[in-house]
């Protein structure tokens, strides 16, 4: 009998092609016109077909070929349990600066998961060393023109980058950099930087070779290594501090300004926490070429003062007096202090608490890293009334109201029940909230279910 990866229906969409055949969730599609599946990358295409023939496996083990056409362009309308039915491919790379290494322990699996998957860098920009890739991937990408690509460069440098990433084979990123360019394949790149190692001279160097491959190469972000309490890896990593992001800055900005002469475009971007150790502002939004690698964090916080700046205020009047507490981590806190102090508003408290991140490590200074125990324990300190808390809704998971923590929000709401507990995730929500409290509420919409960052379990062969 053949062996077939299952895609494990979790949500049928109403009024869709699969309700119509009466597929269920719990439901496995193992299979298209005698194609098996290995993501929904190849359910995709299998599915342009107009006659199909649809292997299901339903929930009793009973199995079932289900015939029927179709219009070319019509979606089976089903969201799975995970992406790829073959389950994540793992890292083979001990990078020096692992950011899951140096998660807490304890903390729920998905957070200690290392995937390294040309698919998820395709489908949600997940970064990717190409590592663990051979020609069959390559010839995948070519054939399905799976492109734009979110590639971990770190350095060009081969043996600096093998040393880094404590993998042999990431010696080969320009030939791997190469195999993408042959394949079709544009791509983003990033740049984990580490002071005295990758940057300087091998700063420019990297960015040199970068910028050499336009237009294949559509941008290059450069963010500072992030390190954790829990850090247990021997090799000594220094984080920057406000002389050494000084200096990145001012090597990035020669580039940018040259880059800019050339096309038009920066091209380079630096993560925001280079600026705010600097103590520089962040640039403006021109730098940021329509922000391609906003969900990286290079240009969040001025993507969010335009958000702020392009907002409506409400009334901005409050018959009686508001006091709201405003959640943050220590890095953004006086770019949040700032916008709230320009609000006028009659009887308007603003109180922003920047929230030292005593679970990970005081040096982890973002707000979506907080845990609501750091939350609780701040708000728990401060005097006075409140009426409302502000939090950020980075620190919640993805599609759910749960902290990184394990605590959800509920829980948080249950430890002041007097105030009234609402997220902030742009700088649309947080003008709208402090100048329009009494209608301020915002919708979580949840992301897909086969985000893999909310379903990050393997899935074993069916046979």
């Amino acid at each position: 009998m053949s062996k077939y990866y299952a895609g494990i229906i979790l949500r049928v969409n109403p009024g869709s092609l699969a309700e119509e055949l009466e597929l269920v969730p719990g439901d496995k599609i193992l299979a298209i016109n005698e194609q098996p599946l290995r993501d929904i990358i190849d359910l995709s295409f299998a599915m342009a077909d107009e006659e199909i023939d649809l292997l299901v496996e339903h929930a009793d083990g009973e199995r079932e070929i289900i015939s029927f056409e179709k219009d070319m362009d019509e979606e089976l309308g089903v969201e799975f349990e995970s992406a790829v039915f073959d389950g994540i491919r793992n890292c083979a790379n001990h990078c020096y600066f692992c950011f899951v290494d140096m998660i807490a322990p304890n903390m729920r699996q998905s957070l200690s998961i290392k995937d390294d998957d040309y698919r998820l860098s395709f489908l949600y920009g997940n970064f990717v060393t190409m590592t663990n890739m051979g020609p069959r991937d390559f010839e995948r990408i070519e054939r399905y023109h799976l492109s734009p690509l979110f590639v971990s460069v770190q350095c060009m440098n081969p043996e600096l980058r093998a040393q880094m990433l404590r993998c042999p084979g990431a010696a080969r990123i320009a030939e791997q950099l190469d195999n993408l360019e042959k394949a079709g394949a544009d791509y983003h790149t990033q740049i984990v930087l580490c002071r005295n190692l990758n940057d300087g001279e091998e700063l420019a160097r990297t960015i040199r070779e970068i910028v050499a491959r336009r237009p294949h190469a559509l941008s290059l972000a450069i963010v500072p290594v992030g390190v954790t309490k829990f850090r247990t890896d021997p090799f000594p990593l220094q984080q920057f501090d406000a002389e050494s992001a000084a200096r990145v800055i001012d090597e990035v900005e020669k580039w940018q300004k040259k880059l800019q002469q050339e096309d038009g475009r920066t091209f380079l971007y630096l993560g925001d926490e280079f600026y705010f150790l600097a103590g520089r502002p962040v640039p403006p939004t021109e730098f940021y070429d329509g922000f391609p690698q906003l969900d990286n964090g290079i240009g969040l916080t001025r993507n969010f003062l335009n958000d702020w700046e392009q907002t409506e205020p409400g009334p901005a009047q409050y018959d009686e007096p508001l006091y709201l507490d405003v959640i943050t981590g220590t890095s953004v806190a006086p770019v949040i202090a700032q916008l709230a102090a320009s609000v006028q508003a009659t009887n308007l408290h603003v109180r922003v608490l920047p929230v030292a991140n005593e679970y990970f490590g005081t040096t982890v200074n973002v707000s979506g890293l907080l845990t609501a125990k750091d939350i609780i324990a701040e708000l728990k300190r401060q005097p006075g009334q409140r009426h409302g808390i502000l939090i950020p809704e980075s620190a919640l998971r993805s599609g759910e109201d749960i902290f990184l923590d394990d605590v959800s929000l509920t829980d948080l709401q249950r430890e002041f029940p007097a105030a009234r507990i609402e997220p902030v995730q742009t700088g649309a929500d947080y003008r709208r909230a402090l100048t329009d409290w009494q209608h301020y509420h915002k919708e979580r919409a949840g992301e897909t279910a086969y985000m893999w960052q909310s379903n990050a379990g393997y899935t074993k062969p069916v046979e």
